[in-house]
């Protein structure tokens, strides 16, 4: 009898783990389905659900998208979307790149570029076929350089449509040119920061100095008389600036101042290569 209650009661013990993992396969399965947010359905090679591309830029993009894919058979898509809802940005482009099916079949050869417009994020989603032309880096690159100056700037429209080209110049062989100006633009960057800097050193240089000029005379200077000092060269008069006078308190030499019907894609697919930005 007690050999029965035994194995019934692990017999039971069994079930119940078992009902619990599959419960909670189940809950996970469920708050993953919530947690995605929707996909946009592929209506064009432009997909602008956040508004934020103008007619023309949008018309101009589908009739060059168009053209690239007629000469080259790769598939380049831009979607817009207003928000993630909660998703990570990766994970959700590539979703939406493996159910848009995008470049050939067998080729993998699709990109997809990706803006998020109310989670301020952007991704260039690259096919297996092309990330060993359209790279990592090469994608990090258009996003730093092309679409996140114009994005700041609130103009869409521009950065999007020179992401494009960028994109189209990678893939027909001149990446070159896009490290370059990759190259020019970081020079660019640090010869901009001298003006500033040149601005801190004057700034200091005035400040500093009239604190010093205010203070360091009577203290290491040679008095000449009442209110006036001898120090390094210079005669500093004291008497001058008791008028209510605010600019500078000495004399010889130093002063002070102040898409269309019935596009699709051909069925490829992405295994995550590109980059992400933000802005």
């Amino acid at each position: 009898m007690g050999e029965a209650v035994s194995r019934a009661l692990t017999t039971f013990g069994h079930r119940s783990i078992w009902l619990a993992l599959v419960a909670g396969f189940i809950w996970i399965a469920a708050a993953s389905a919530v947690a995605a947010a929707e996909l946009p359905r592929l209506t064009g090679r432009v997909v602008d659900n956040a508004g934020i591309i103008d007619a023309a830029s949008e018309a101009a993009l589908n009739s060059r998208l168009e053209a690239f894919e007629a000469r080259s058979s790769d598939q380049i898509v831009v979607a817009t979307i207003r928000s993630l809802d909660g998703e990570a940005l990766e994970p959700f482009a590539n979703r939406l790149f493996r159910a848009w099916g995008l470049g050939q079949a067998g080729e993998d050869n699709g990109v997809l570029l990706l803006v998020a417009l109310d989670d301020r994020k952007m991704r260039i989603e690259v096919g297996y076929g092309l990330e060993g032309t359209l790279t990592d880096l090469h994608s990090k690159l258009i996003i730093e350089n092309t679409m996140v100056p114009a994005f700041r700037a609130g103009d869409f429209s521009t950065g999007i449509s020179g992401a494009v080209d960028d994109i189209i110049m990678v893939l027909e062989g001149n990446a070159a040119e896009l490290e370059a100006r990759a190259k020019r633009s970081q020079q660019s960057d640090k010869g901009s920061g001298w003006p500033v800097i040149l601005f801190f050193l004057v700034w200091a240089t005035f400040f500093f100095g009239g604190i010093a000029m205010a203070f360091l005379p009577p203290i290491f200077g040679r008095k000449i008389g009442p209110g006036r000092y001898k120090w390094l060269g210079m005669t500093v008069d004291y008497t001058k600036s008791r008028g209510g006078s605010s600019g500078g308190r000495s004399s010889g030499g130093w002063s002070s101042g102040g898409g269309g019907g019935g596009f699709s894609g051909g069925g490829g697919s992405s295994g995550g290569g590109g980059a992400s930005g933000s802005w």
